[in-house]
């Protein structure tokens, strides 16, 4: 337990060297939501608030900057990643948490790299990460941000349709391109 306590401090100084004041508030608080998320549905602690910290950690860079040290790191692209490569923060974060943060857990890596489109047939800490940065404190601009913070600790799975409902919504109504992933991970949970 001591050396996780050391693991998760080293870490935390890390990032916040690295991202910006309002970043890094947002990451520590999507930490602190797996955490209690994880208590919840009784995962391990430990690997949530890892997986928190770390799921922005390449979110520091621009779009350019990203799409470049992706592709020099080897990693696949999307063509929907090519036109907003803002989203590849998602799978470079991933990469760097094995890279830079020596982490070698495939659950935590995974929910970092699934954290923004999902995927289906997600496992419990993907869809831990991937409604704690949705549903976390700071948040305040999403629609039925209370009932669905409420449905987190309730059913998860119940919480991630109406979060993949809202984000669906909005996309269309503002005209954006969705990413196939996103898509994918609506069908499967929505339909």
């Amino acid at each position: 337990m001591d050396n996780d306590i050391k693991e998760i401090i080293r870490i935390q100084n890390r990032l916040q060297r690295k991202l910006s004041d309002t970043r890094y508030a947002h990451t520590v608080s999507v930490s602190h939501t797996c955490a209690c998320l994880a208590m919840k549905y009784e995962y391990d602690v430990n690997k949530a608030i890892v997986a928190g910290l770390l799921h922005d950690c390449a979110k520091y860079m621009d779009g350019k900057e990203m799409l470049d040290k992706a592709q020099k790191a080897g990693l696949s692209i999307t063509d929907y990643e090519l036109n907003k490569p803002d989203l590849l923060h998602a799978k470079l974060g991933s990469y760097y948490a094995n890279k830079k943060y020596d982490i070698n857990d495939e659950d935590i890596l995974s929910a970092i790299k699934c954290h923004t489109t999902g995927k289906p047939n997600m496992n419990l800490l993907e869809k831990i990460v991937y409604v704690s940065d949705y549903i976390e404190p700071l948040r305040y601009k999403m629609p039925r941000l209370d009932v669905i913070r409420k449905i987190a600790f309730e059913d998860i799975d119940e919480c991630l349709k109406l979060i993949l409902t809202d984000t669906l919504n909005y996309l269309k109504s503002s005209g954006m391109m969705i990413d196939k992933a996103t898509i994918d991970t609506y069908n499967y949970y929505c339909k």
